[in-house]
């Protein structure tokens, strides 16, 4: 007598465990990444820095670790489609949390650079192998749900790595850092790897990983940088908009001081609740590029706003940063998008080089910035800025292909 197996329930499949990890690591993922921003002055200050040298060394600092961002991406995204997305997962885990544990300990600035650049390595690795993993173990009908659970509940590290900061020295803030991401590892226990990826790693004859197998077919190149164009204006709202809030709160007239680590912090809290409502938008959408394209939108006029509307109070800018937050709450749908457009032998690697690559942009976005300042109003100099990613950001997402609903048992040949 044979026994019929019950379906899973659409709650069952969003709350399994490879789904909790994934937005567990990634909170833990942002808690890190963000932290030496919102602990440079303090740290710095006790290394024993003056103000001129706080300015030059904590650019430099951040510069290694967006370094390491960018070539961590490529190699956990290599490692992802040869070894699997579990050890990239947790490799990367492993790898941030002891160099933000030493990071702790630093005494010098040098030592301080070197562990940023492991631990930017490190922090590369999360997001692209948990939304991989996640978009091959779910039903595709769940997919942008459960990307957009794990980016929504993911970024709320960001508001608590402000809170840690207010109330613990920064050495501790490093040690609280690190321990959720060992805590992390013990939840290991009843993840299990795609089924998709698992069979294509039993054949050899397939070539896996080939970062630049992205570079030598026109059309797999024309759809890996239209998923990088996608991602500009995200990185506008939290590189230029939020990080520079202070200059723009002087531009508008602003006489309470705009506190650059708490518009970040309100950014991330509005990004959190956009990512989880996105999933849901595209859902009821039937479509990835509709739900992107309504909420760039939404994002274009809030940057008009942003920069024209005469501001004039500390709580509108940080009101008008957090709504610039639910626009650019399409980031988890973003990396979905990555991952569905290539097949299974690149879908690691896609998915988790194209945010870093994004984050990476935020170097040419500054120098712009810098440069159209000499020109321009700051308040001009930011809005050209914007221009440009929104442009090219429309353009992206009105072009590239819709993938909801994509089977995405496939390769790249």
């Amino acid at each position: 007598m044979s026994t019929l197996t019950a379906p899973r329930s659409n709650f069952s499949h969003l709350f399994s465990a490879p789904v909790i990890v994934a937005a567990l690591g990634y909170f833990v993922d942002i808690y890190d990444l963000l932290l030496f921003g919102i602990v440079r002055l303090p740290s710095l200050a006790s290394l024993g820095l003056s103000e001129a040298d706080i300015s030059l060394v904590g650019a430099s600092i951040l510069n290694w670790q967006m370094t390491g961002l960018l070539l961590g991406g490529i190699l956990w995204g290599v490692l992802g489609d040869k070894k699997g997305r579990l050890s990239v997962l947790f490799g990367s885990i492993i790898t941030y949390s002891l160099a933000n544990i030493a990071c702790g300990f630093v005494q010098d600035p040098t030592t301080y650079k070197l562990l940023r650049f492991v631990a930017g390595v490190g922090l590369a690795g999360e997001l692209g192998a948990g939304i991989t993993l996640v978009s091959e173990i779910l039903p595709k009908h769940l997919r942008a749900i459960g990307t957009s659970l794990v980016a929504g509940i993911g970024l709320l590290g960001a508001v608590v790595a402000y809170f840690t900061v207010e109330f613990f020295d920064w050495r501790y803030a490093y040690f609280i850092g690190g321990g959720l991401g060992i805590s992390l590892l013990l939840l290991r226990i009843g993840v299990f790897e795609s089924g998709i990826f698992k069979d294509v790693k039993e054949q050899k004859h397939i070539q896996k990983g080939n970062f630049f197998s992205l570079f030598t077919n026109k059309d797999r190149l024309i759809r890996y940088l239209k998923c990088i164009g996608i991602g500009l204006p995200t990185w506008f709202v939290i590189g230029i908009l939020a990080t520079f809030s202070n200059e723009f709160g002087k531009a508008l007239g602003i006489a309470e001081p705009i506190k650059p680590g708490l518009s970040i912090m309100w950014c991330y809290i509005g990004l959190s609740v956009g990512d989880l409502s996105s999933g849901f938008l595209s859902h009821w959408l039937e479509s990835r590029k509709k739900a992107v394209f309504y909420l760039m939108l939404f994002t274009f006029v809030f940057s008009i706003i942003y920069f024209y509307a005469g501001i004039n109070t500390a709580a509108n800018l940080y009101t008008v940063i957090g709504l610039l937050g639910f626009g650019i709450g399409y980031w988890a749908m973003f990396v979905t998008i990555g991952a569905e457009q290539f097949g299974t032998n690149l879908r690691a690697t896609a998915a988790t080089t194209v945010p870093n690559m994004v984050r990476g942009t935020v170097v040419g976005m500054t120098t712009l910035f810098a440069i159209f300042k000499d020109s321009f109003s700051v308040i001009n100099s930011g809005a050209l800025v914007g221009v440009i990613c929104f442009i090219i950001g429309l353009y992206c997402i009105q072009t590239i292909p819709e993938t909801h609903g994509r089977d995405l048992d496939f390769l790249e040949e």
